[in-house]
């Protein structure tokens, strides 16, 4: 082959190596922009208004859609797609959040617009940047029938026991009449079961919004319970967004405003049958309005030395369950350890299965089953249910500790004690009691220190104790800064002592 040929071979060659090579960066560069095109895709949208609320709460505000349980439903899911489409044509995206949370999820960025019945307060509109009010509701009375006739408002409730929902506009008022009208506020953590306890005689009356009371009495189908038509107060549903959002907190309000003139709004409150004449009053004064007026806030200091007092009455509550609990406990423990130590093969079973199955299902599981499952059969006052749980419970735990104290005692002990002609009750009177004592009291103080702490779980069942006022009141200031720390130093105050008794006394009775 010639040189010239040779060259254009070799030429031809070189430029084919480069189209191949540059046909597969072309490839890479093309995969390599579908790979970030989808993960891009799988970002949430930056036109999308991410809202929070409570699905736990039920319709007509939030609710999962029994179609597609993936989906909410509910007037507040749809007031939030409104504001969504008039702020640009936004999509709204659903966030689930426990609606005490709903103020300090805000502030943490966890989602923009915070909605599910939240209502309108001074301290919020201090705290946050809190929308024009779109919905008023009133504050009512329900009672049993028998009760209708001689009970019109909370004046006529003296000495009774009246339900609410924790952290709310209604609980404040029930707390604000238990000095002037001596009545018995009850907090729960949700709104179904004040009124199956009312139905149930637990308690005399609850007072909730009236959307809530509604529902209640339509899933009961009508009977049960009455609603008094005289309303307690009134309030306001708000959208509530975090303090730095006071701009778009100004254009949800314009889109809010715009909904109230072009029917919107009453069409969304109609179709969850909530609309009435008082809605379309509110539409007219808030029309009018320019700005919403933001009620006077109080100040930090002087709203922790108000819940000072109610402070110190629940961590009363807490010490008093912590020890009649602990008391229970230890009297059950000695009686399964003894079972499980000195009684026949049939009581070893039934005490073993006793203790594995109280400690393998949740403490809270026991004070439902006890206060709600039994119901039916005794209707066990909330802080007797409370004690009977914990110790039940608890006991469990102190029976493996008396056990194992019991058989750590060395068994050449026993056997010169019965070669001595002691009986068993006076080997385990002198000699295994006292040894068994010793071993076991020190994870006793451990374990009433954790008894302590997991009392915070009798809330659920309506006992108003350290931390449930604590979260009552963190959530009226918006802030979990102080009331934490108050809550925390009463813990410390109450359990470092104990603690520090337990390693004094694990340090004294160490075995050699």
């Amino acid at each position: 082959m010639s040189p010239p040929v040779r060259w254009l071979a070799d030429s031809e060659a070189k430029h084919g190596f480069h189209r191949g090579h540059n046909l597969h960066a072309v490839i890479a560069a093309r995969l390599a922009l579908c790979v970030f095109t989808s993960l891009g895709a799988q970002r949430p949208s930056p036109r999308a208004l991410v809202w929070g609320g409570d699905a736990e709460g039920g319709a007509p505000f939030v609710e999962a859609d029994a179609a597609d349980p993936s989906q909410v439903r509910g007037f507040d899911v749809e007031v939030a797609a409104r504001i969504a489409r008039g702020l640009g044509g936004r999509t709204a995206r659903f966030v689930q959040v426990q609606w005490s949370s709903i103020d300090q999820s805000v502030e943490r960025g966890d989602f923009t617009l915070g909605l599910s019945g939240v209502e309108d307060t001074p301290a919020r509109r201090t705290r946050h940047a809190v929308t024009l009010p779109y919905f008023e509701f009133r504050e009512v009375l329900a009672v049993r029938p028998e009760d209708a006739g001689r009970i019109h408002g909370l004046a006529d409730l003296r000495g009774r026991r009246v339900a609410t929902l924790g952290a709310t506009i209604a609980y404040d008022l029930l707390v604000a009449a238990r000095d002037s009208t001596g009545l018995i506020p009850l907090s729960y953590d949700d709104d179904v079961h004040p009124y199956t306890d009312l139905v149930a005689g637990r308690v005399d009356a609850v007072l909730l919004d009236h959307i809530i009371a509604q529902r209640a009495l339509r899933r009961r189908g009508g009977s049960g319970f009455v609603i008094l038509a005289q309303s307690v107060a009134l309030g306001h549903y708000v959208g509530v967004l975090a303090r730095a959002n006071a701009a778009l907190r100004d254009s949800v309000d314009a889109v809010l405003r715009e909904a109230m003139r072009d029917g919107t709004l009453e069409q969304i409150f109609r179709r969850w049958s909530v609309w009435d004449e008082s809605q379309g009053a509110l539409f007219d004064r808030v029309v009018r309005s320019t700005a919403a007026a933001a009620p006077p806030g109080t100040a930090a200091g002087s709203q922790a030395l108000a819940y000072l007092p109610s402070l110190a009455r629940a961590a009363g509550v807490t010490a008093l369950i912590s020890v009649l609990s602990m008391m229970l406990a230890v009297i059950v423990g000695l009686a399964l350890a003894s079972g499980r130590v000195y009684g026949p093969v049939s009581l070893r079973l039934a005490t073993t299965v006793y203790v594995e199955v109280i400690r393998g299902t949740p403490l809270l599981l026991q004070l439902f089953v006890i206060y709600y499952g039994l119901a039916g059969v005794v209707r066990l006052p909330a802080f007797l249910a409370a004690v009977l749980a914990l110790g039940l419970n608890y006991g469990a735990y102190e029976a493996e500790i008396y056990r194992g104290a019991l058989e750590a005692v060395p068994r050449l002990q026993l056997e010169a004690a019965r070669t001595l002609g002691f009986s068993e009750w006076q080997i385990l009177r002198l000699v295994r009691g006292p040894q068994a004592l010793r071993f076991a009291l020190a994870p006793m103080t451990n374990d009433f220190v954790a008894l302590l702490k997991d009392s915070a779980l009798v809330s659920v069942i309506t006992v108003v104790e350290l931390t449930k006022q604590t979260a009552i009141y963190a959530t009226n200031v918006g802030s979990w800064v102080v009331p934490g720390a108050l809550c925390a130093l009463v813990y410390l105050a109450m359990s470092l002592p104990l603690a520090r008794l337990a390693r004094r006394l694990e340090r004294r009775w160490r075995p050699a």
